[in-house]
């Protein structure tokens, strides 16, 4: 009797883990109905190296490892070198990630327009056709001389073809199309996604192509597929942005080769995606006049200080709870913020709708917004304006103190170099030599800041 090389497994199609037996409960993530029957056929490498054919790699004291200078390719781009880390690096993963229509071809098409004059480039889509790219580089007017494009979605011919045609660059869109004939499993599944992105991921390290992946992303917002690919790759980047507005943020969430949660801006034109060079600009809004609630803070994204507006509105309520909204920023922590200015400045907001907004439509997740938030609410409340030559950061603790934050000399260059006069910082972070001309007011507790504005 001739043994089957064909084997039953059930993978999650929550988290991608695999048990050889049916379970109504996923074991790993908890989930209920996610285990998904696949047959699987065993490769013929699997089988060899189990009993023993294959070769073992060899074990080096770690000292003895030479180690070589990674040579990084620009892209042409100042703003998506930066979340790179300073560029492409030859043998590195690039998963990138963002919501349908967001961005994502488009920027690669035009970095692979700008950098296939230098080296070769092979651009895959699984999910339109050759003509339609074309269509987009003529609309966008790129250079498409030496761009090679391919429309395939099954990963034995990608792969072929890479290395027939050796790219120094292969982009796959989107990996959540690529099949693989060794499974029988329909594109997009937890097995598909995995076998396809575990091989694009070999023939990178072995060729020393830099390979980038376009994902699809879920409802919640993360990208589609099991958890174990963005562990895979070297990179995992985030198009973040509002179909309403014209700002577009790439985000590094992991970086083998640089900085993590650095931010690339793009704003999308006619032309297509433009590098912002100057983001903070774009953010603050110099008003003609101080208007109440409005405040401007010095944030840091990576390496990057970031200038931005955090507006507020304060009005009565009618309702037995009041409304709590945030955009941009975090709900709890806005809800924490307003229990210690109750208990350590006295000021009560039990009556009161609180409404927060960081303008242009950035995302702020650090504690130094702290006491830009507050001072914003109660400039909204007692409709006071605290003044657009002010720049504010800072860290509020639950005592009521006010903490440093990471990089304040940083953001005080950046807000001088705007044209900020004053600055309001917790006292841990005032410079001991003062080089500019710009006026620093410290304080080392919330109770104290707020006398300075009399609220």
């Amino acid at each position: 009797m001739v043994k089957s090389n064909h084997k039953t497994a059930y993978y999650c199609s929550d988290c991608g883990s695999e048990s050889a037996k049916w379970a109504g409960q996923c074991g790993d993530c908890g989930q209920w109905n996610t285990m998904i029957e696949h047959n699987v056929q065993k490769s013929a490498s699997s089988i060899e190296r189990f009993a023993g054919f294959a070769p073992q790699s060899a074990i080096q004291a770690l000292s003895d490892i030479e180690i070589s200078k990674v040579t990084r390719t620009p892209t042409g781009s100042a703003e998506f070198d930066r979340v790179l880390g300073g560029g492409l690096v030859p043998g590195s993963v690039i998963l990138i990630g963002g919501d349908p229509g967001i961005g994502k071809s488009t920027l690669l098409l035009q970095q692979l327009c700008a950098v296939s004059a230098r080296m070769s480039a092979l651009y895959v889509t699984g999910e339109e056709s050759a003509e339609q790219i074309a269509l987009r580089a003529h609309r966008l007017d790129l250079t498409t001389d030496n761009l090679r494009v391919m429309a395939e979605n099954q990963l034995e011919n990608i792969l072929v073809a890479a290395q027939k045609e050796k790219p120094r660059i292969l982009v796959v869109d989107s990996i959540q199309t690529v099949f693989s004939d060794a499974l029988t499993a329909a594109p997009g599944s937890v097995s598909q996604v995995r076998e396809s992105a575990a091989r694009l991921v070999r023939h990178a390290k072995q060729s020393g192509c830099c390979v980038i992946l376009v994902g699809h992303v879920t409802k919640e917002g993360s990208i589609a597929g099991p958890r174990v690919l963005e562990h895979m790759v070297d990179s995992v980047l985030y198009f973040e942005g509002d179909s309403s507005n014209s700002f577009r943020l790439i985000r590094a969430i992991k970086n083998r080769f640089g900085a993590v949660n650095e931010i690339g801006v793009f704003a999308m034109t006619e032309q297509g995606l433009k590098d912002v060079n100057n983001p903070s600009a774009m953010f603050v809004s110099r008003h003609g006049a101080d208007k109440p609630g409005s405040v401007s803070l010095a944030t840091q994204e990576g390496t990057r200080p970031l200038l931005v507006e955090v507006q507020a509105l304060v009005d009565d309520s009618a309702l037995a709870n009041p409304r709590r909204l945030c955009v941009g920023l975090e709900q709890n922590r806005l809800a924490m913020l307003l229990a210690v200015a109750h208990r350590h400045a006295g000021i009560s907001l039990n009556g009161y709708d609180v409404f927060t907004n960081v303008a242009g439509g950035i995302r702020v997740a650090e504690t130094g917004a702290d006491l830009a938030i507050l001072l914003a609410i109660l400039s909204s409340l007692k409709n006071r304006a605290i003044g657009s030559d002010l720049i504010v950061f800072g860290e509020v603790g639950l005592s009521g103190e006010l903490r440093p934050v990471q990089r304040g000399v940083e953001r005080l260059k950046e807000a001088e170099k705007l044209g900020f006069t004053r600055a309001l910082v917790p006292a841990a972070n005032k410079p001991k030599s003062l080089s500019s001309k710009m006026e620093i007011i410290s304080s080392s507790r919330l109770d104290q800041a707020l006398e300075i504005f009399e609220f």
